[in-house]
């Protein structure tokens, strides 16, 4: 397995799309932050406004803080607050911290020991991106003894945790929760032989953590997807898993029974899915290469079977997820080749090398697709039907992160610094 395999995996917006309540008025007036409560915003997808530039300097941010300890997880957002995780590499010592988005003053920290265990080199041990409603945050995180979900309040206390049983993988954890109406859902797909008959995916209702499903799953090798909901008109939603044991699994939210299942992935899934073009993609991969996108095109009426559209080789990334804007869809491959797609056919509209080594993800922030690369270098380029790179922007340190989007700002976070960028400024 070469060196740029990373573990750092680490609907529309607004509260109806993550089916939580709206919140209250008093958070209402604070910000417009509620798009990206999960890992990659809205139902993963990687897409919201923003007000940024393609090329900037230090003086063009709002603000950079520096975080105790260091981590490839992004930071989630609810009115005025930020929530993130770090940990210390020597303790394994996990942090998760709030910040205020105005100055990225930190409001309060929490920390929960651990215990040192073996990891892939590129990973961390705070690479699992939290979740958040009006009330709490959610967080996990993985050890070989335990497997541990936790929901805090806004303020910082202890709501409830849940152990998951152990961990087994030799590159320790890194799949982000996710909020459905009133729950909490995480994959369980763990890894190596010695995880046979302990790997499922579950749902826990979000006010108390007690469960309120669980579906066991096979095992081959540890699965890295966060899942997304699929939703049709006139259609019951669907929540969406890849695994390299189960290809792309269609799930019923309200007990966890199959929907349909389709084996199109052959190697370890890294990435999360997203919905495009009336499709689903999923990826899979390994550090020695053979890399694709498959394309699943759901069935139409229950009893059907879901197809393969079509398959995307060239230039596919393993560990970096796709995002999508109306019917394009890009690919950024972890060895910084950049590719613009038309989603519902897979008709290439353009292919270019931009450099560097990638295991975060790219976003679209407004018109703008923006990605970090390991070194540290925050990559933007059009997202449109024509290749234009606006700018290469070294942020100082590396990174293995994946920028978060919110109140029309960029948010980079690189190994222990966090960095806020554009939208309106403040008139003095």
């Amino acid at each position: 397995m070469n060196a740029r395999f990373s573990l750092r995996i680490c609907c529309t917006l607004g509260w109806l799309t993550l089916g939580v309540a709206p919140p209250s008025a008093a958070i209402v007036s604070q910000a417009s932050a509620q798009e990206w409560t999960r890992f990659r915003g809205p139902n993963g997808a990687g897409f919201a406004p923003a007000d940024i530039p393609g090329e900037w300097s230090e003086k063009d941010y709002n603000w950079r803080v520096e975080l105790p300890g260091i981590g490839h997880s992004c930071p989630v957002f609810w009115g005025d607050k930020i929530f993130l995780t770090s940990a210390f590499e020597d303790t394994c010592t996990r942090i998760v911290l709030c910040l205020d988005a105005a100055d990225g003053k930190i409001l309060w920290r929490r920390e929960f020991t651990s215990t040192v265990h073996t990891k892939h080199k590129m990973n961390s041990y705070a690479s699992c991106t939290p979740t958040v409603d009006a009330e709490r945050v959610y967080v996990a995180w993985t050890a070989p003894e335990e497997y541990t979900l936790m929901a805090l309040d806004h303020e910082g206390n202890d709501v409830w945790l849940r152990n998951l049983g152990p961990f087994v993988s030799q590159h320790s954890g890194g799949t982000s929760p996710i909020i459905y109406q009133d729950m909490v859902i995480l994959g369980n797909e763990q890894g190596d032989e010695d995880a046979n008959g302990i790997s499922f995916l579950a749902a826990f209702d979000r006010r108390t953590g007690e469960p309120r499903w669980q579906r066991a799953r096979q095992t081959e090798q540890v699965a890295y997807s966060t899942p997304c909901v699929f939703s049709r008109p006139g259609k019951p939603d669907e929540l969406i898993f890849n695994s390299g044991a189960h290809g792309v699994t269609s799930i019923d939210p309200k007990n966890g029974n199959v929907n349909w299942e389709i084996d199109v992935l052959d190697k370890r899934s890294v990435s999360s899915p997203v919905i495009a073009g009336g499709l689903i993609f999923a990826t899979c991969g390994s550090g020695a290469g053979g890399n694709y996108v498959a394309a699943v095109r759901p069935p139409a009426k229950k009893g059907e079977q879901p197809e393969i559209a079509y398959r995307v080789d060239d230039s596919a990334p393993y560990v970096p997820t796709v995002v999508a804007k109306g019917d394009r869809i890009f690919l950024w491959s972890d060895a910084g080749v950049v590719s613009c797609l038309e989603a519902s056919t897979g008709k290439q509209i353009w292919k270019k090398r931009v450099g560097g080594a990638y295991s975060g993800s790219p976003v679209i922030a407004g018109d703008k697709l923006v990605c970090m690369s390991m070194d540290g270098t925050a990559v933007v380029v059009a997202a449109s039907d024509e290749y234009e790179l606006l700018g290469k922007n070294p942020l100082g340190e590396e990174s293995r992160s994946t920028p978060s989007i919110a109140g029309g700002r960029l948010y980079l976070r690189t190994y222990s610094h966090l960095i806020s960028l554009g939208g309106k400024k403040k008139k003095d």
